[in-house]
């Protein structure tokens, strides 16, 4: 895994507005998706020229999180705009659901494939069959595994959305608890069958582990392995439970456990609940997504810090890359969107095409700016400031 301190380098309010500009941020509501571009950002239907009536199935994983739910509406307004003919399906049955899904979009005759995997190791037969129809497929979010039949992968840089979630923790402890120099912490991670799980605990472990092997963290549990923190299937339930046992186990009395890593906004207020019930003082504590609740948390500081990764500009852009890429053109440009040739493999010595967008830190001092452009979250924050 290289080190890409370059990119969270340019995670600042700067980052928003070029995300922003490439592809719109969550605005005003409409009738039918609930959102709307920001003011003078390209919808998908800009980039639709040539597109409409292109056939493009779009399989989408569990509903786990609150990012995926709009995902599904944002497709459904941009697929709409753009008047291409999309079928949106989640695969809330698991990974042999979604392989029938993608059977039958191969069926049905999709010109693109747009998979947010359940399992990215599961779809390697029918992986092979869209490669023999000839049909281009885009792995969302989330990569694609054990199969070279994959074109592109889409996403925000998950290594960087790793880095920054360890910054952000350093940072909130010498910022809370700052009586110490030595600080103690646990980590979780994401669904061992997400391949975006180990990207975001790399990415992590990238900038933490040097503080580890310093002596400045100390993890008391002594759970470091992703293998021991993993948390299957994205469920809160498994974290406040595993907190709850680490509670009992390594912080009796008035022991305390001074921050937590945690992947994503879900599992960091599990964390926060297991420690509250615990009757102990907060942590601090990272997490992923904005969702509407940790957004509310970090602004009154219950929650150090989430990621922003604006779903409405990761969206437009799997729309605009797939019109492209099914009117023939296989080495599309999408604005303020970088591109990686190398680094990302859906098998060993297969590197895919990645279009990465850059996330941003979001804490209780940069809420209001970074949300600016987001009509809804920016809500949120006001709301919590009153």
């Amino acid at each position: 895994m290289k080190n890409r301190k370059g990119l969270v380098a340019v995670a600042t309010a700067v980052t928003l507005s070029f995300a922003l500009a490439a592809c719109g941020g969550r605005g005003g509501a409409t009738e039918e998706s609930g959102t709307a571009p920001v003011d003078g950002a390209e919808s998908g239907a800009s980039a639709a020229a040539g597109g409409e009536g292109t056939k493009i199935g779009i399989a989408l994983p569990k509903k786990t999180s609150q990012n995926w739910v709009e995902a599904e509406e944002m497709f459904k307004a941009d697929c709409a705009e753009a008047k291409l003919d999309c079928t949106i399906q989640f695969a809330d049955g698991g990974a042999a659901e979604q392989q029938n899904q993608v059977a039958a979009m191969i069926e049905n005759g999709v010109q693109v494939l747009i998979i947010g995997a359940v399992d990215g190791s599961q779809l390697g037969t029918q992986l092979a069959q869209a490669k023999a129809a000839n049909i281009k497929v885009i792995a969302y979010d989330r990569m694609l595994t054990n199969t070279e039949d994959v074109d592109y992968y889409i996403a925000y840089d998950n290594f960087g959305v790793g880095q920054l979630q360890g910054e952000a923790l350093l940072n909130g402890l010498k910022e809370k608890k700052g009586d110490k120099d030595k600080w103690t912490i646990e980590l979780i991670a994401g669904s061992p069958d997400d391949a975006n799980s180990l990207k975001f605990f790399d990415g992590a472990m990238d900038v933490l582990k040097p503080k580890i092997d310093d002596g400045t963290l100390t993890i008391g549990s002594g759970q470091a392995e992703f293998t021991q923190v993993s948390t299957q299937n994205w469920d809160p339930k498994n974290v406040q439970s595993r907190m709850d046992t680490i509670l009992n186990s390594t912080y009796p009395g008035d022991e305390v456990m001074d921050g937590v890593l945690s992947p994503n906004d879900t599992l960091g207020r599990a964390a926060i609940t297991s420690v509250e019930q615990a009757g102990k003082p907060l942590p601090v504590v990272t997490g992923q997504d904005s969702e509407d609740e940790s957004v509310t948390w970090v602004v009154q500081e219950k929650q150090y810090s989430t990621i922003y990764k604006d779903t409405r500009a990761l969206v437009a852009n799997a729309v605009k890359l797939a019109i492209a890429v099914a009117s023939g053109d296989d080495n599309p440009e999408l604005e303020g969107v970088t591109v990686n040739e190398t680094e990302y493999e859906s098998t060993e010595g297969h590197p895919v095409v990645a279009y990465l967008l850059t996330p941003q830190i979001v804490t209780s001092e940069n809420a209001a700016e970074v949300y600016a452009n987001d009509e809804h979250r920016a809500g949120l924050v006001a709301e919590a400031q009153k």
